[in-house]
Formats: C-alpha cells, structure tokens, sequence
C-alpha cells in the first residue's frame, strides 16, 4: 500500500506484516511485546479520547518521555485526529520546558514517570493554555494512562466514524509535529514538519539499509529527536520488529537478548564501546595481549580498498581470535549500525569496519527531517569513511562561497513555528542555509569539515576550524572531550576533559597517588604525558591549528551537568562562560580587559 501519512504505517503493518512482536520493552525483567493490533487499538484509543477532551487539528499535544511503546501509540494517536506532536527531552531544564510549553501553546502533556511529573506539572500549571497533565506510570499524585484511555470507554463507536473522516481530511503536507532544536546557541525554534517531510526522508535512505520484517532493531537514542524518529519510520516502513533498551547501560545485553540486526547511534557511545574494548585488551597479559595488540592494530591501519594475500590471511587470524569477540559482544548478529548527530572519528570507523562491524555515518539537520546524506553500505561505490555518503537521492545539495552546505528538497522543513523572521534567514531561494561547512569529495560524497559559525581566525587573520582539530585529538585514548579555543588570538588552544577512566589505570600503573580528579590533573607526570600526546598530534597539523597551550579540567561533561546538549553535542557558549578564568589564564589578559577569547 501507499504510505502518505505517518499514520498509514499502521495500514502498512497490519497488510503486510501482521506480526505479534511491532515493539517490545522491558517490564519486571521480561520483555512485554506489543502486536499489530495492540498498535492499532491503543492508537485509536488515544485518539478516541483526545477526541472526547475536545482537541481539535492542530492543537498541541507534547510529551516528555523515556523510550517506550507508549511514545509511538501516542505518535499515531495524536497525529491522525490531525493534531501536531510535540516530544520533547526529559534532560532539559526547566527554563527550556517553560519556554517550549509556552511557544507550542501546548494543549496537554504526557509524561513518563514521576519524577518527570513532579518537575513538569508546576511548570504546566502556570501556563494557560495547557488543561491536563498524564502520566504512563501509575501513582496516587498524577491522573495517569489508563485514566486517560478511560475517557472513551463505550464511545469508541460514537467516535469511529468521525475519526475515518478526520484522517481522510489529513494531507501530506499538513505539519504533523513540532521538534524543538537541541539549543546549543540559544532558546530552541520550534521546527514545523509535515508527513511528506518525513517519508520522502524515508524514501531517501530505505534503498542503502538492508532491512527485512525479520530484523530486529534496539532503540536507546531518544525518540524525541529527529534522528531516532525518523529512523523509527523506516524500520515500520519495512515491518521490523522495535524493542527499546531498558537503559543505556543494558545496551549491551539487550542487544544480545532480541538478537538485534541493527541500531541507530551518536560518535560518543561508539568511542564509549570502543574505549571499553581497548580496556579489555589491557588487561590481558602474555600471550593472549600480544594477539589483541597486533590484531588492534591491523584494525587501526587496515585499507578497505588494497587488501592483498597476506593482508587477508593475517585479517582471517585476527578475526577469529580478536574480532569476532567484538561482534560477539555486539549481540553477534549486528549487520549495521548507523551513526549521526555528530562526526565519527575515520579511525574509528575504520577498527570497526576491519572487525566486520558496519557503521554507516549520515548527516542531517532537525530541519532537514533529517538525513541529507547517507553512506550506502548496499554498494561497491557508495561507502567512503571520513564522509558521511552521497547525498540522498530526492536531495539537492550545494557548496556555497563560503563553503556553506546548501539543501534543496522534499525534506526541507515548513519552518520555525511563530518565528517568520528566522525561518527567512535560513531558507532563501528554495535552499535551506545548514549553517555547516562541507565539501564534496570525489564527485559524490559529502565532507563536514565545521559549523561555520565555530570556524574563527586567530590575530594573524588564519581560519581554524576547531571541530577537524578537536575529532583528531579525540582518537587519543587520553581525551574524552576537547575545545579547541583562540577566536582572535595570536595562537589556538584547547580545554580538555580526559578520559579518567584510562588516566585512573595509567597512574595506578605508574605508582602516581591522588585524592581525586583535581589533584590527577594537576600532577606533572599527567600534564607531560598529554602534552607528548598533543605533541604528536600537533605534527599533522598546520602551523596556525597546532595546539600551543591547554588547560586540563577535572568535570565530565554530560548533558545532565550541561556542558553537552541531549545530543551529546558541545555547548560552547557555556563551556566558555563556565572557563573562563581558565582561559584569561590561557591567552595571559586580566579581569575586566576586553576579552576575544570568551564569545559573547
């Protein structure tokens, strides 16, 4: 059947993939599947009784939620009475709630638990447009989902009629949610979407994923964001069967218990898999260390186009004693994974690829709903690690003047609700403005090489491109995070937050005592160590991105503490607000001097 709106998935499903398993989540321990039915009952309950409340098309329904099935029943049901889905991050702060609750002119909210109940309902009780709050979870303070489906108990009949009617009414290109960007610079913009925006996204990516109604997909990545959404869409498109992580730290064993075929993911988690293999690794000794070492790094050199004899008899030996391992602790039936959100290190991509573990990177935009490009591990000549693919075939890219990525196509967002005037400076002509700075390389596939609004010059009047030189230094295993700085300034710096993990077992190793992160970083073995890794790393560097000072901090940071956005993506702004005695230190300048180093 033809899919026009996200909706007709559930047509889809029940025609061709009438199966007992379309979702599963954890529940005491076991895994509680939901069928096609179950998909279409609860959907159409939640229609029915948002119905009965009164809400109307186009009216604003928002939920906070953890990943579940609850999400897509409510996905479905709020969307075909032709009323707009607002999801939204359960990490933000309640500045962000405020402001978002009050932009969408939301009509009710769903929360997940009671926790996200108790920050939420203060916050939606000052706002007057909001009516009722409702949680998933049961508990004696909040009205909660069954409450909720009781609403249309014994008018499903009455309501029937009307909703085939009202669903027939809904076009493709009527806005069908409202995602609110991560926020790095600001407020978020509420992006309006369509269904055509989204399917014809699905459309672009369906041909480069081996899927079938026999795979099983692990979702983690939060449902609220474009990326997993989407994704979400095109396994439904295909009939698999989604089962969603009890949390992230079960990924691994959740894998290994659905025998999952495949999963959506960001940089940061893979490098967090890869940095755990690594520590394995370590702990072998004599032989068996020896055998992880070479095999590590044939994986970190190894070249996906010239592999002759030898190479492929000393890859076959790796593989059986090294990498299959790996795959194994993947689940062991992994055919893809596939990365966005941010830059993949190519050497990372590389180990994996070497060890048989795919992992396709893809760029997009919330406002490109999302995917612009795409690496297509279904062909010979598709696939390029270091890019994120050729552009998607129903997408028209180009490079502007400035290197800035130009994007033309169906996908291309209806807008920033309420917001006119922003929705004109990113769309001109047709072309949306990504704000990212790109090239093509060989005729076809798409490079990031920045955000051109982080591209800055130093005094000498040299562009440095902080996120090139950042992902180059991440491949080290003693960096976790690091921003490179020096808007202005005769030379570039960075602040860095090690990997404490590695640095823990380094200086243990090393007979280095310390209290705790502060006093590690402080230690001069510590400071030497990095700055010979900062020194190699500097050799492949041109002169004006070479590194010439850093600052080691002793916090991690996390979207919970607020340094990173939910999508693991740096908040500069608030990374430099948070240093910025480090870096008046750093470029030697005092309180109160015009400052270039600290963005305003």
């Amino acid at each position: 059947m033809e899919i026009r709106r996200i909706f007709d998935l559930v047509d889809n499903y029940e025609e061709k993939f009438n199966k007992d398993d379309v979702f599963g989540a954890k529940e005491n321990g076991s895994w509680k599947k939901y069928s096609v039915k179950d998909y279409r009952e609860y959907s159409n309950k939640i229609s029915y009784s948002l119905m009965a409340m009164g809400i109307k098309k186009n009216d604003k329904i928002i939920t906070v939620t953890n990943n579940r099935p609850e999400w897509n029943f409510c996905d479905i049901g709020i969307m075909q009475i032709g009323a707009v889905h607002v999801p939204i991050y359960p990490t933000i702060s309640d500045e962000e709630y405020t402001h978002i609750l009050n932009n969408a002119e939301a009509k009710i909210v769903f929360v997940s638990s009671k926790l996200l109940y108790n920050r939420i309902k203060p916050i939606a009780d000052n706002i007057e447009s909001i009516t009722d709050v409702f949680a998933f979870d049961e508990f004696e303070e909040s009205r909660n989902w069954q409450e909720f489906l009781d609403l249309s108990k014994g008018k499903e009949a009455q309501y029937e009629e009307e909703l085939a009617k009202i669903k027939d009414s809904i076009l493709p290109d009527d806005v069908c949610t409202l995602i609110y960007t991560s926020g790095t610079t600001g407020l978020s913009k509420g992006v309006m979407l369509s269904h055509n925006n989204f399917l014809s996204n699905v459309d672009g990516v369906l041909p480069r994923i081996p899927i079938n109604e026999t795979d099983r997909a692990l979702s983690f990545l939060p449902l609220c964001h474009v990326y997993e959404r989407m994704v979400g869409y095109t396994y439904q498109t295909r009939g698999l069967s989604i089962y969603y992580a009890e949390n992230m730290g079960t990924i691994a064993n959740d894998l290994k218990s659905i025998k999952a075929s495949l999963f959506t993911t960001v940089p940061r988690l893979l490098e967090t898999v890869y940095d755990k293999i690594i520590t394995k690794g370590k702990d072998l000794e004599g032989f068996k260390k020896k055998i992880f070492n070479w095999s590590l790094k044939l994986a970190n050199n190894y070249d996906l186009e010239n592999q002759n004899f030898i190479s492929k008899i000393k890859m076959s030996i790796a593989d059986k004693l090294v990498f299959s391992k790996w795959r194994e602790a993947l689940g062991g039936n992994i055919k893809l994974i596939v990365s966005g959100g941010a830059s993949l290190q190519p050497k990372l991509a590389t180990s994996f690829y070497a060890a048989k573990i795919m992992v396709a990177e893809g760029y997009g935009l919330t406002e490109t709903s999302p995917v612009i490009a795409f690496n297509d591990i279904m062909s010979k000549d598709g696939f390029m690690i270091g890019t994120v693919g050729p552009i998607i075939d129903n997408t028209e890219v180009k490079i502007a003047e400035d290197g800035e990525i130009l994007v033309k196509g169906p996908g291309i967002m209806k807008g920033y609700y309420n917001n006119e005037k922003e929705t004109k400076e990113v769309i001109k002509d047709g072309w949306f403005h990504t704000g990212d700075v790109g090239e093509i390389v060989k005729g076809k596939f798409l490079k990031i090489t920045d955000r051109k609004k982080e591209i800055f010059k130093n005094s000498a009047g040299k562009y440095i491109a902080p996120q090139v030189i950042e992902n180059k230094f991440k491949e080290s295993f003693l960096v976790q995070q690091i921003m490179v700085v020096g808007d202005g300034e005769k030379f570039a710096s960075a602040l860095i937050s090690p990997n404490f993990n590695y640095l823990h077992y380094w200086a243990t190793k090393h007979k280095i005592h310390f209290r705790d992160n502060k006093e590690l970083i402080q230690n001069e073995e510590i400071i030497k160590k990095v700055q010979d890794e900062i020194n190699r790393q500097n050799k492949e560097l041109a002169v004006h991105e070479q590194l010439k000072r850093f600052r080691l901090v002793c916090d991690e940071w996390t979207p919970q503490s607020g340094e990173l956005s939910p999508t693991l993506k740096k908040k500069r702004r608030i990374l430099y607000k948070k240093y910025d005695h480090i870096l008046r230190d750093i470029y030697q300048y005092a309180e109160g001097e015009e400052d270039r180093a600290i963005k305003k």
